[in-house]
């Protein structure tokens, strides 16, 4: 029987430390590309695999992470579940899905306590948490023994953070019908207690501000397409522009205002997401496009240096920058 592999065979066969096998192996960020490259051509070419069981042993790390989210019945989560999952594994990491509330969206009374027990259950040496999920754990008690990485919170030394820049998104999009003559700007908006839709409000009315322009009371839904069908009914007869806080409201906002024998662009909209098939709604969507796989990317390198360094890490909070995307769905407002 051939002997295996061992990371000493790859460390001489890449001319570098064993030490700097064991960080490229387990996905630490202090190595520079170049050795990096150099370790995984001499992984490949001697057919190196780690040995998950004795690296758990040897480190008391077991290279499973954990994702914690309200729901994944929203396609940003679902978005960054596939961001995360497919980070995690380009780094050699299992993960470990945890919901907190089945399809609710926002769940009222959550137990993220029992959510890091379960994921202590499972041995992970780190979680990343999602959206909604973020405001549930940080009013609960931020466990000390799993490193932690939130997506869309405010800064918080407990944890590191990485979050779209919605309130510049949504600052571009408003402007964006603002330039093209519409006098004002009406908002449907995402749900109560939301970090990404309070941010996304908030850049809807530095915008509207900025150009002296009057900022109507938003209607709120729920991210779903049915949810912005009703709210896109309530300001169809009088609005000739909407920005909405999603791509799957605005879809239900386009349908009401067609339903209103004011089909888009006669009121233009735009949405935020960017999601897949936004270029193939009727008519094309105009949206603020988020960079899913680099905040999951993004979010997976900050735990990994969380894991690696402990506390040595600092909390870092990274912006992933956002950028509207213009297509046959606003137009100048009819004369």
């Amino acid at each position: 029987m051939s002997r295996r592999v061992s990371m000493a065979d790859v460390a001489a066969a890449a001319g570098v430390s064993g030490q700097t096998v064991s960080r490229v192996v387990n996905g630490s960020p202090r190595v520079d590309p170049a050795t990096r490259a150099a370790v995984e051509a001499a992984m490949t070419r001697l057919g190196y695999r780690p040995h998950r069981a004795a690296r758990a042993l040897r480190t008391g790390r077991t290279q499973t992470v954990g994702l914690v989210a309200s729901t994944l019945a929203t396609v940003g989560n679902s978005r960054m579940l596939q961001a995360v999952a497919d980070a995690a594994a380009a780094r050699g990491y299992s993960l470990v899905v945890v919901t907190l509330g089945g399809d609710s969206i926002a769940p009222a009374s959550a137990d993220v306590d029992a959510a890091f027990e379960r994921l202590r259950d499972q041995g992970v040496d780190g979680a990343i948490v999602l959206n909604e999920a973020t405001d549930l754990v940080r009013d609960a008690s931020t466990p000390v023994d799993i490193a932690l990485v939130v997506v869309d919170s405010p800064p918080d030394d407990r944890f590191g953070v990485v979050v779209t820049d919605h309130a510049g998104g949504a600052r571009a999009a408003t402007e964006h019908l603002l330039s093209l003559g519409h006098r004002t700007v009406h908002h449907i908006a995402g749900p109560a207690g939301s970090f990404a839709a309070a941010e996304r409000e908030r850049g809807w009315r530095e915008a509207l501000a900025a150009a002296g322009a009057e900022a109507s009371v938003p209607v709120r839904g729920d991210w779903s397409a049915a949810s912005g069908h009703a709210a896109g009914a309530l300001l169809a007869g009088e609005a000739s522009a909407l920005f909405v806080a999603n791509d799957q409201m605005a879809l239900g906002a386009l349908r009401a205002v067609a339903d209103a024998g004011r089909a888009a662009p006669a009121v233009s909209v735009v949405g935020f997401d960017d999601v897949a098939d936004a270029a193939d709604y009727r008519p094309p969507l105009t949206t603020v496009r988020q960079d899913f796989d680099r905040l999951g990317e993004r979010a997976m390198a900050l735990l990994v240096a969380r894991i690696e360094d402990g506390a040595a890490s600092a909390a870092p909070y990274e912006v992933v920058p956002a950028a509207l995307v213009v297509r046959s769905s606003t137009a100048p407002p009819a004369p």
